[in-house]
């Protein structure tokens, strides 16, 4: 299940994103201040963009087991609408990252009209490239990001409203 997080959602958000292992793509675990101004700036997101990262659950559960979502980014000199993922280890490997995108596709080409989706994913990131794959994203570009005073290439990856129709 897919939701717009809450300031609460704050110490299910550390589990992730205070994960070295689960954040190498980032360069290490956050610290409290670095989690809290990535809520705070999904809420923010929410508002202003009427889309966002949001929090992932088990529906059976109701357990906060990740994020997915929606967000503009920059690239190519434009801004393109990107879905993104970022998981509790311990839910690696069990299709959820893929389903969750996939329902963000959804939302971006059935609710919201986009002809195109992006991912923009650091080249070493091999799960998040296959889930991108899986989901029938195809590379489109590249570029370099910096973040932490390290240079990071990534990967950006696309899929069209008619590639996906084609795919799922």
């Amino acid at each position: 299940m897919l939701r717009e997080m809450v300031p609460g959602d704050f110490d299910a958000l550390c589990r992730t994103l205070q994960d070295a292992e689960a954040m190498y793509a980032y360069e290490g675990a956050f610290s409290d201040a670095e989690v809290r101004a990535w809520l705070d700036r999904q809420l923010a997101r929410y508002r202003d963009d009427g889309i966002g990262l949001w929090a992932v659950e088990l529906k059976e559960m109701g357990k906060f087991i990740g994020q997915c979502g929606l967000t503009w980014q920059d690239f190519d000199g434009g801004r393109v609408m990107e879905v993104g993922y970022l998981f509790e280890r311990t839910f690696w490997h069990n299709g959820y990252a893929t389903e969750a995108a996939r329902a963000c596709l959804d939302h971006a080409f059935d609710v919201l009209g986009a002809d195109e989706v992006f991912s923009i994913i650091r080249d070493p990131n091999e799960a998040s490239l296959a889930v991108a794959h899986r989901n029938g994203m195809r590379q489109c570009g590249a570029l370099v990001k910096h973040y932490r005073g390290v240079r990071m290439p990534h990967l950006v990856l696309s899929v069209t409203r008619v590639e996906r129709d084609g795919v799922y």
